[in-house]
């Protein structure tokens, strides 16, 4: 087990006024060859928007694409006739497929949204562009994993998506211990912190540290203060 770690504060880091930016991997104008992705995990920002403001219509194709609100509430709209506010507690998946155009802007006229937008190269190219969204109750991840994105045909409760990845939750509480693996041959695990404080893979992780481990088998998370924590379970290649 040879984890990578990557550091909050190493993250790129843009501030365009309207939104504040970081990535774990090269995005836009940042740019590390070391750090290009993990497995076919490609993108995770970070993003505070600002009332009002967001991105405006701009396409996408051959990715998978997951929009996680953190605070706020987020108005998105396709070209596929989608229109939908996501908040706070709820998981969007958009695959782009053949193509698709979409905006997200901050549907609040007085606080901000912060939200991570992680992008997965597809399993299958060509497809129909594909919209789902779900709200997840907080209850049912305290000290426990909740799994909210899962391969389509197999997703149960959870939004399908084109990829043997699987996204999960977890809450929990200072001083308990849960486990994480990975479920498919080949994958490799990538923790997110999202909030407070963990002990997995002999390293300390703080708030937006990240932690990507090649061939988990399984890993041992504990909370040294109360965290809350982002498991992608993520093809290697």
């Amino acid at each position: 087990m040879n984890p990578v770690v990557h550091r909050a504060e190493t993250r790129g880091f843009a501030d365009h006024g309207w939104l504040k930016t970081s990535h774990t991997f090269s995005f836009a104008q940042y740019h590390d060859p070391q750090r290009m992705g993990f497995g076919l995990l490609r993108v995770l920002n970070d993003d505070i928007v600002e009332p009002s403001r967001g991105f405006g219509t701009h396409p996408h194709e051959e990715m998978e694409i997951v929009s996680i609100p953190l605070t706020g509430s987020l108005r998105h709209q396709d070209s596929e006739g989608n229109h939908h506010l996501i908040r706070a507690g709820d998981v969007q998946i958009m695959s782009a497929g053949t193509g698709i155009r979409h905006s997200e802007h901050n549907a609040s006229d007085g606080e901000t949204i912060n939200f991570l937008q992680i992008w997965i190269l597809p399993k299958k190219r060509g497809i129909a562009p594909r919209y789902g969204q779900k709200t997840f109750d907080p209850a049912q991840r305290r000290n426990r994993f909740q799994i909210v994105v899962a391969p389509e045909g197999e997703a149960g409760k959870a939004i399908g998506i084109n990829q043997d990845a699987w996204f999960s939750l977890a809450e929990i509480e200072t001083g308990a211990r849960i486990e994480a693996a990975n479920r498919h041959a080949g994958n490799g695990l990538y923790l997110f912190i999202i909030e407070g404080r963990v002990q997995v893979a002999g390293e300390e992780l703080g708030r937006r540290d990240g932690i990507g481990i090649a061939d988990p088998g399984g890993v041992t998370i504990e909370a040294l203060a109360p965290a809350t924590v982002l498991a992608i379970d993520v093809p290697m290649r």
